[in-house]
C-alpha cells in the first residue's frame, strides 16, 4: 500500500514537472500587470505595517492611563513615530528604445578592446 502511494506521489511530482516547462513566456502586458500586482502587494504590506503600529500605539497608551491610575509609574520606550505610506500610486517603468541599428550595446563600460590577437590560452603578457 505505501509502495503505490509513494509510485503516485512519484508520477503526480513528474507530471507537474512537465507541464510549467511546457509554458510559454509571459507577454510584456503580463508583465506590467505582475509589476503591478508585486507594488500593489508591498504598499499593502506597508498600510499593515503602519495599521499595526497604530493599534500597538493605542495600546500602550491605554496600558499607561491604567497604570498610572493604580498608581505605579511605568518606563516610558521612546519608539519611532508610524509612518503613512498615502495612498497607492504606481507608474511603470518607461520601456527603453531599441537602437537604430537594432545592436545592443552590452550595460557596462568595457575595460578592454573587444578582440585581441593573443589566443585566451595563452593569458596576458608581463
Amino acid at each position: 500500500m505505501n509502495a503505490q502511494i509513494a509510485l503516485s506521489a512519484l508520477a503526480l511530482a513528474l507530471a507537474a514537472g512537465g507541464a510549467a516547462a511546457k509554458l510559454p513566456p509571459p507577454s510584456d502586458e503580463a508583465k506590467a500587470r505582475a509589476a503591478e500586482a508585486a507594488a500593489r502587494t508591498a504598499w499593502s504590506d506597508k498600510v499593515a505595517a503602519y495599521q499595526l503600529c497604530q493599534s500597538m500605539d493605542r495600546v500602550a497608551a491605554s496600558y499607561l492611563e491604567h497604570a498610572r491610575a493604580a498608581g505605579k509609574t511605568p518606563q516610558v520606550v521612546a519608539t519611532p513615530p508610524c509612518s503613512d505610506p498615502g495612498p497607492f500610486s504606481y507608474s511603470p517603468p518607461e520601456s527603453k528604445p531599441l537602437e537604430a541599428a537594432g545592436a545592443h550595446s552590452p550595460p557596462q563600460t568595457a575595460a578592454t578592446p573587444p578582440s585581441t590577437t593573443q589566443p585566451a590560452a595563452a593569458g596576458p603578457k608581463p
